[in-house]
């Protein structure tokens, strides 16, 4: 049995237009990744169950392993690496990166898209709106709790506040932005603070 024929669909990504040569059956991620090389989109489960293949359709975030491409042709899809502006990382990418809000990294792209959507129609959300957004999103390192972190912080530079940001979610992480729009993480906590020992209770 020969296989279908493939069908030319035209796909506008991060601003740029793509004629792409595809099956008929073929998903939105097969083509960022194979035939267009956008690699950041992962391929998780294949399923729509880990959100790591996340991108944005007109603005809204979509599972690309769940949707065929000749559905958006000439729609406007955003992915991870269409989020730079002028080699300067995305507010919630520096956030995610200050925050330590990725640790193996593999479901950082979804939860980037994902909260990117998010904050573009709330730029102050609560932690159960943030929670509840990213409740599609699998990770299995960070328990969540610096994921939250890295997104309120985002909306923090997002709104315009500058200088030292609060974030008394989960683990209050407390961050620093800069004025060259770098980012500083002033310290992680749980609680109380712990005091430093005198010399005698540390045997010196």
């Amino acid at each position: 049995m020969s296989a279908a024929p493939k069908i030319m669909v035209s796909l506008r990504v991060n601003g740029a237009l793509h004629e792409v040569a595809l099956r008929p059956s073929a998903t939105l991620l097969d083509a960022l990744r194979d035939e267009l090389h956008l690699t950041g989109s992962h391929r998780g489960c294949d399923m729509g169950t880990c959100g790591c293949c996340t991108v944005l359709l007109d603005g809204k975030p979509i599972l690309s392993c769940l949707t065929l491409a000749a559905e958006v042709e000439n729609r406007e899809i955003t992915t991870i690496e269409g989020l730079h502006e002028a080699e300067k990382l995305h507010p919630v990418q520096e956030a995610f990166l200050s925050s330590g809000g990725s640790q193996c990294g593999f479901c950082t792209p979804g939860f980037i898209m994902t909260s990117v959507a998010l904050l573009r129609e709330n730029d102050d959300p609560s932690e159960e709106e943030i929670r509840e957004a990213i409740s599609g999103n699998m990770c299995r390192c960070t328990g969540y709790v610096k994921i939250v972190d890295a997104v309120q912080m985002a909306a923090a530079e997002l709104r315009g506040e500058k200088g030292e940001v609060d974030v008394p979610v989960g683990t209050g992480i407390r961050g620093r932005r800069n004025d060259d729009g770098s980012g500083t993480v002033l310290g992680a906590f749980r609680g109380k603070r712990p005091s430093r020992p005198s010399g005698k209770e540390s045997g010196k």
